[in-house]
C-alpha cells in the first residue's frame, strides 16, 4: 500500500483530523466526507470525548483513495473497492477486476491527453515558427485549409 510521507512518526494513539488532513494534503471536509461515504477501510478510532483519531493504515488508505480519485476513479468504485478491501481475504479476484478495469480508463485518459498535447506542441511549434519568420501578427492568417492546423 501507498506510504503517507511524514517527517515524523505517528504517535502510537494516532492523530487529530486536523494533523491527518496536514498529512494527507486533504481538507478535513474531505475526510469526513471519506468517513460518511464509506471510503475507509477501518471504523476511524475515536477519543474517549469522540473526537476522531487517525493511524498509519487509515492516512495510507486515504493516499490510495486520493490517487484513486485523482485519476478519475467515482467515488462509487472506490466504495465498492473500499468493500472489498474490507471483506478480507476471497475477494482478490474482484478487486483485481475492478483495479484492471481502472487501469483501462486511465490508460484511454492518457491517449487522449497525449493526443491533444501532440496538437499542443505542434501549435507551439506554428507559433514559434512564425515569430521567428517576423510574421506572427496573423496567425490565423493561411490558406482556406490549413486554417486551424496552422493557426
Amino acid at each position: 500500500m501507498l506510504e503517507v510521507k511524514s517527517q515524523q512518526p505517528l504517535p502510537e494513539a494516532g492523530v487529530s483530523i486536523a494533523e491527518a488532513a496536514r498529512r494527507t494534503g486533504v481538507s478535513v471536509h474531505t475526510l469526513r466526507y471519506y468517513e460518511r461515504a464509506g471510503l475507509i477501510v477501518t471504523a476511524v478510532d475515536r477519543t474517549a470525548t469522540g473526537r476522531r483519531r487517525y493511524h498509519q493504515l487509515d492516512l495510507d488508505w486515504i493516499a490510495v483513495c486520493t490517487k484513486l480519485r485523482a485519476t478519475g476513479m467515482p467515488i462509487r468504485t472506490i466504495r465498492r473497492y473500499a468493500e472489498l478491501v474490507s471483506g478480507g481475504r476471497g475477494n482478490e479476484q474482484d478487486r483485481l477486476a475492478l483495479l484492471e478495469a481502472h487501469r483501462g480508463q486511465v490508460l484511454e485518459k492518457i491517449a487522449e491527453l497525449q493526443e491533444n498535447l501532440t496538437l499542443i506542441n505542434h501549435k507551439i511549434d506554428v507559433y514559434r515558427g512564425r515569430l521567428a519568420a517576423g510574421d506572427s501578427d496573423m496567425p490565423w492568417a493561411s490558406t482556406a485549409n490549413s486554417t486551424i492546423r496552422n493557426g
